[in-house]
């Protein structure tokens, strides 16, 4: 399979890995930076957002939600094309505060593995037998996922950026539903716009603009359905992407348990590459 597939379904199921992800270069708990992020201005938030973000924490679980510092998850990924899905690729999922995560991919020809730990990493190619880092585009990537990521904002690491955070308003969201809207917005320009079920107050969109191959600014973006009770924690299972209102792939989670054991060795790049067992 060629090597633009696997950069292709490695960004699609990273940028989609749950609402529990987290961000390269942005604040640990507490306040305290992690390595190697830069020194930026104070962020600021406006109480409308506030709200909305309080009561969206308190509809995903409140304190088991917040409690939440590992996650384990598998499930299937499927890329679209014209509106048909491919063979789903099985997945199994590492994560761990403040920014490392290992993705395993099985089935349809691939055998793959990534780690991100923050601005770094490495992909393992099982078929090729091939091991090298990520690149800095790859990185790049990976921290855009990051910073769209609800867990990022509902945990308020993007205070360390120097993101600033407004409430937009109420969007259309279907026949007799509104959704709630705050942006995300970081001192290089960068932008995300979130989306809160207005009755629920439970996740329902994220937007954003990411510039493709040729350089455009393409609209992304994430769709979240079916949420089920994992340990008090309420988790999307169905997360459908879309690029300029097409849809692009679907992760379907059948799996995901929280805070158990997540060895260091998974995320450590290996010397030999005959001891990557997945």
């Amino acid at each position: 399979m060629r090597k633009t597939f696997f950069l292709a379904l490695l960004y699609a199921s990273l940028a989609v890995s749950l609402l529990f992800t987290t961000t390269p270069g942005v604040a640990q708990e507490g306040g305290k930076p992690a390595s190697g992020a830069p020194k930026t201005s104070a962020p600021k938030a406006d109480e409308k957002a506030l709200a909305v973000t309080a009561r969206a924490v308190e509809a995903l679980g409140g304190p088991a939600y917040v409690g939440v510092r590992s996650t384990i998850s598998q499930g299937y990924f499927t890329q679209f094309r014209e509106g048909l899905g491919g063979i789903p690729v099985s997945f199994r999922d590492y994560m761990v505060y403040p920014d490392r995560e290992r993705t395993e991919f099985k089935g349809a020809g691939v055998r793959m593995v990534q780690v991100n730990t923050g601005a770094t990493g490495w992909i393992f190619e099982a078929n090729g037998k091939k091991l090298t880092d990520v690149t800095p585009e790859q990185a790049a990537d990976f921290r855009t996922s990051m910073r769209t990521s609800i867990d990022n904002l509902l945990r308020g690491w993007w205070r360390a950026e120097g993101a600033s955070l407004v409430y937009v308003g109420r969007r259309e969201a279907g026949l007799a539903r509104r959704n709630e809207v705050v942006r995300l917005s970081y001192p290089d320009g960068f932008e995300a716009e979130f989306e809160f079920d207005a009755r629920e107050g439970l996740p329902s969109k994220v937007l954003y603009k990411r510039r493709n191959a040729e350089g455009e600014q393409v609209e992304e973006e994430f769709r979240y359905a079916q949420f089920i009770n994992v340990e008090g924690v309420r988790v999307p299972y169905i997360i459908d992407h879309y690029r300029a209102g097409v849809q692009s792939s679907r992760v379907n989670y059948d799996r995901v348990e929280f805070n158990r054991p997540v060895p260091d060795s998974l995320f450590a790049k290996p010397s030999d590459i005959r001891t990557i067992k997945f």
